[in-house]
């Protein structure tokens, strides 16, 4: 992480009707750092990702993206942002080739046939660059989404809960996948319901609930300041963790559905680790 920041949301609140899904958020992201935005559903995550996005605008306050502020220069944003959706939304009739050329048309990018292929085999797609959505694996579709969200080179990713569904062994061959990001100098904001995934990944993290940032700071020294002391008994057992501090600070749980993982997803990620 740098020390200038390329993110910066001052006094952001978002209403849906009677809803005050944020409420006053500030926060500033440096370049280059992965930085994981946490809270229980309808803590305001979703919402905050969606206007720095572009596809809400916010009641009131202000969102800069490395100089742009996101209302008056969305077309300028547009272009530093690469997004992975929530929802993986892909079209069923589209190869995986034909949807790496229409994301990018999107960015107004026009790759070659060789920019495509290389583009998929660094997700470990080369195989399947014929293949429609429906005939990948769950851990393929998300690749697949990782590799729209570099279709136009951007500056900065965000990824709302890119691992959510997949098994343990996926999820870690797209930490992996993260980690190269920021490696080439991206910046990096993602939600997500797993604490071992922010706090192995994430440089700083933020906690959020009812729309408010209650802290951020690095894992391990949000650790030291707020896991509360455990017994006896559970402490020769384990170290105070991530998912602790979540439970002091908001009193709740998060919770996330594993999917099996197929013989291809663990054959790429094999590949990767090796």
């Amino acid at each position: 992480m740098t020390n200038d920041s390329i993110i910066n949301i001052n006094d952001l609140h978002v209403r849906y009707q009677d809803t005050h899904a944020v409420d006053g958020l500030n926060l500033s992201i440096g370049r280059g750092e992965i930085f994981g935005l946490l809270g229980p559903n309808g803590a305001g995550k979703t919402s905050t990702l969606a206007c720095i996005e572009g596809l809400n605008q916010p009641t009131s306050g202000t969102i800069d993206i490395a100089g742009y502020d996101v209302v008056r220069n969305a077309t300028d944003v547009k272009q530093l942002l690469g997004v992975q959706l929530q929802t993986i939304a892909l079209f069923d009739e589209l190869t995986a080739s034909e949807l790496i050329k229409l994301y990018a048309a999107f960015y107004n990018v026009y790759p070659t046939r060789k920019h495509i292929t290389a583009l998929l085999e660094r997700f470990g797609l080369g195989p399947k660059a014929s293949a429609r959505p429906k005939q990948l694996s769950g851990g393929q579709q998300q690749r697949l989404s990782l590799a729209l969200a570099l279709v136009n080179d951007p500056q900065i990713v965000l990824l709302d809960e890119p691992t959510t569904g997949l098994d343990p062994q996926a999820r870690r061959g797209v930490w992996m996948l993260i980690r190269r990001m920021q490696a080439e100098g991206r910046t990096v904001l993602l939600t997500t319901h797993y604490m071992e995934e922010a706090q192995e990944l994430c440089d700083r993290v933020g906690i959020i609930v009812d729309g408010r940032l209650v802290v951020v700071d690095t894992p391990l020294e949000l650790i030291r300041q707020h896991a509360p002391t455990l017994s006896p008994e559970e402490a020769s057992r384990r170290q105070p963790n991530l998912e602790d501090v979540f439970l002091h600070l908001t009193g709740r749980r998060l919770d996330a559905q594993d999917n099996q993982i197929n013989d291809d997803d663990a054959m790429w990620l094999t590949s990767v680790a090796g």
